[in-house]
């Protein structure tokens, strides 16, 4: 009997994993509130609420796992309160009932010392903000009675990144060689994940019982500045190097006086004018997996980019 796996959300995470997951020949329900997702056979999508207990009642049905990929409707504190601790609650409360293990992407922004590398063991209790309701998920699946798994990457690329600082802002920018800016330092270093990567770590801890309610890391490679990435997605498409401009702290802050999304983002400055630095090595330990070098993440990244032109 064909193993089945539950994915909701077709963002860049869960539409990676789904497709993973497809490739290696598992049933994948699919749910997202319009129905989208990748085509393939062994994926099936559904419309779904996933924070309506009523929509899930049958969901996850005979799922070994449950990858739990949704993301806020808006990037804001506000929105992210609002929405997200109810839908995972939901998500958990099915998955429970189910005896399926649910498994999460998560961010670095519940760190409460971002300027130490941080490491699976080092403290996650910010508060305020965005930071704060990571924070408060993280507890919330901890106490909860369903087996969960937080596997942590830092920012993203790769094939599907769109909205992110190495996405639609840099890469498709970067192609048409055209000048660029960054937010905060463009030289500093800086934990930037491969979505591949991550999606194949949460795969595995999903397998990996004895990982089962626990905080990892994705397999990261060494931190890179944005420039740093920059250059990497020139040399893969053959373009000539690109000198990052920077868009300063202070202007996003004015900016965010009468900018809600420009406030929100100057929320996460600290992120980019000080290191800001992951290490992944026990979880890769722990996993088996290493990091795609950084040549073939940002050739990858270079074709899909092209790919959609």
């Amino acid at each position: 009997m064909t193993t089945t796996y539950a994915v909701t959300g077709a963002g860049p995470v869960g539409s990676t994993i789904a497709s993973l997951l497809a490739e290696q020949g598992y049933q994948v329900r699919l749910l997202t509130r319009s129905g989208s997702g990748p085509e393939h056979r062994l994926i099936e999508r559904r419309k779904a609420d996933v924070s309506d207990p009523a929509q899930l009642a049958d969901a996850f049905d005979g799922a070994s796992a449950v990858f739990h990929c949704i993301h806020g409707s808006a990037y804001s504190a506000k929105a992210w309160q609002a929405e997200l601790p109810r839908a995972e609650q939901t998500v958990l409360d099915a998955a429970a009932e189910a005896g399926a293990v649910v498994v999460f992407p998560e961010s670095l922004y519940s760190y409460s010392e971002p300027d130490r590398t941080m490491s699976e063991s080092s403290p996650r209790e910010a508060s305020g903000g965005k930071r704060g309701v990571r924070t408060v998920l993280l507890e919330a699946r901890r106490a909860h009675r369903a087996d969960t798994v937080s596997v942590v990457a830092g920012d993203f690329f790769g094939p599907r990144v769109r909205g992110a600082h190495a996405g639609e802002r840099m890469v498709p920018v970067l192609l048409k060689g055209k000048s660029l800016q960054v937010i905060g330092r463009a030289d500093l270093p800086h934990a930037f994940t491969y979505v591949p990567d991550l999606a194949a770590a949460m795969v595995k801890a999903a397998r990996t019982p004895e990982l089962w309610n626990s905080v990892l890391h994705a397999r990261t490679g060494p931190a890179l500045s944005q420039q740093e990435l920059a250059t990497a997605f020139t040399s893969a498409a053959g373009l000539p190097a690109v000198k990052l401009g920077t868009v300063p702290g202070w202007l996003l802050k004015v900016l965010g006086l009468a900018s809600t999304d420009m406030r929100e983002l100057a929320e996460t400055l600290y992120q980019f004018e000080r290191p800001f630095v992951m290490d992944s090595a026990a979880s890769q330990a722990r996993l088996g997996l290493a990091p795609t070098p950084l040549a073939d993440a940002a050739a990858a990244t270079v074709a899909w980019w092209r790919s959609q032109n």
